[in-house]
């Protein structure tokens, strides 16, 4: 990691560093400009907040984008800013469900990306940080953008792409498919059943948003996380028998 904000010579250099550059061109960024406290700052608060954005436009206009094989309708404009809120602030506070509220698309581009920069922009942060003590003579510290490309680049998402593949080794979802829909399997016992009951499975890109969820150091639990199914299921119906 001191290697990544020195921007010090790695490993990922030669893969990675292409990608970078081309990041740099297109957004504009001057990687050798540097700022001081009060212009990094905004650049931190003017990311977040278009973040607050685009995960609160994403949550409202789902029902017109792809990804969304269950159909999933727009989430009220309480919930959404809500939920926009808590991911730009990292309060963690979960007022939602995910399986039955968001697309595949809205956890992916909206919470699990919101997820990535928890972890991205904190450590930019932390190595201004670093630089304010180790510059305490300068007046500039570095340059937001560029460290938040770089802890990007080189940190989270190589660490997320192994632990995701990890986690489907192990069994974990990782899927665009639809809900799976599964018969209650009946009793011996039962002789005349008029309808068998069916138990809506929610799977979809779970290993993904897992990895990034502990990368970001935060505690929430996505919706498609195994530990947390639900499990949408019809009343049962009467069961005769002599």
């Amino acid at each position: 990691m001191a290697r990544v904000f020195q921007r010090e010579k790695t490993f990922l250099d030669p893969v990675l560093g292409p990608l970078e550059r081309f990041i740099y061109r297109v957004s504009g960024i001057n990687k050798d400009e540097e700022y001081d406290w009060k212009e990094n700052v905004v650049a931190m608060l003017l990311f977040n907040f278009v973040g607050l954005l685009v995960v609160y436009a994403l949550q409202r206009l789902q029902q017109l984008l792809p990804l969304n094989p269950q159909g999933m309708p727009a989430v009220s404009p309480d919930s959404s800013f809500n939920t926009a809120v808590s991911f730009a602030t990292n309060t963690n506070w979960q007022g939602y469900g995910g399986e039955t509220m968001m697309s595949y698309l809205t956890q992916m581009v909206a919470l699990t990306v919101q997820k990535l920069r928890v972890g991205s922009d904190g450590m930019a942060v932390l190595a201004l940080f670093i630089r304010g003590i180790a510059r305490h003579s300068a007046k500039t510290l570095g340059n937001f953008w560029v460290d938040l490309t770089r802890s990007t680049l080189y940190i989270l998402l190589p660490l997320a792409i192994v632990l995701s593949l990890v986690l489907v080794s192990q069994g974990v979802v990782q899927t665009m498919s639809p809900y799976v829909s599964v018969p209650f399997l009946q009793s011996r016992q039962t002789r005349v059943v008029q309808r068998s009951p069916i138990k809506l499975i929610a799977v979809g890109p779970a290993a993904s948003q897992i990895a990034i969820k502990q990368l970001g150091t935060t505690e929430e639990d996505f919706s498609t996380s195994t530990r947390h199914i639900r499990l949408r299921i019809p009343r049962p119906s009467p069961i005769s028998s002599r």
